[in-house]
């Protein structure tokens, strides 16, 4: 069962890509962790990426999916896998796919977490973090004992830059214009399954499971 999770930044599309992979047996794969994994072993392809990187330039698709081919080729992907960040651009779902057709295989589920941008923005804006210890809150859903202070550690909670609002609106614009679009490509694919996200977590993971089976 080959997975891709679809939705907007804060949708929770990667806590529940990490549930798919647990109760399923199957890998998450998130594009970020294998760019750093192969750049740490020092692979031939992790040098080709690390070149881009360190010159501030987006690694190429075709780069980028050689590396996740190579890492869906691994025995512990034999059963499938959840793709977690990739692709989020049309190019990058046609590149996946050629690549996926030359070895006879194709992905059979884009599950969508459909979030509308105004949960989204109050959602970001509730997080808290503790630059001290990295444990993480949220003024709503998972509040410190005392307001501003991090239970673990004592020291001061922040709102992080990525959460503040005009940042996240930002990043939302750039998700409605570049990575929405594949909505419609994998609609048009018939493979596109879409859940409401703005329910409790659990309930997002049981309407997930009713369409894995």
């Amino acid at each position: 069962m080959k997975i891709i999770m679809l939705g907007a930044p804060g949708a929770g599309k990667g806590t529940q890509a990490k549930l798919i992979a647990e109760k399923y047996g199957i890998p998450h794969i998130s594009t970020g962790d294998i760019f750093r994994a192969n750049i740490k072993d020092g692979t031939q392809l992790g040098r080709e990426a690390k070149e881009y990187m360190d010159k501030g330039l987006l690694v190429p698709d075709e780069l980028t999916v050689k590396i996740l081919l190579d890492r869906v080729a691994k025995e512990d992907c034999k059963d499938g896998y959840v793709l977690d960040g990739f692709p989020r651009t049309i190019p990058q779902a046609k590149v996946l796919d050629a690549a996926l057709c030359e070895i006879g295989d194709q992905v059979d589920f884009a599950v969508n977490v459909d979030v509308p941008d105004e949960n989204i923005i109050r959602r970001m804006g509730g997080r808290r973090a503790c630059l001290a210890c990295g444990a993480t809150y949220h003024t709503e859903y998972i509040p410190p004992k005392s307001e501003g202070i991090c239970d673990v550690c004592g020291k001061q909670l922040v709102l992080r830059d990525d959460d503040k609002p005009e940042t996240v609106k930002n990043r939302l614009d750039v998700y409605h214009k570049q990575t929405q679009p594949l909505i419609d490509f994998y609609q048009e694919k018939g493979i596109l399954k879409g859940v409401d996200g703005t329910v409790p977590m659990d309930d997002v993971f049981a309407a997930i499971t009713a369409i894995l089976g």
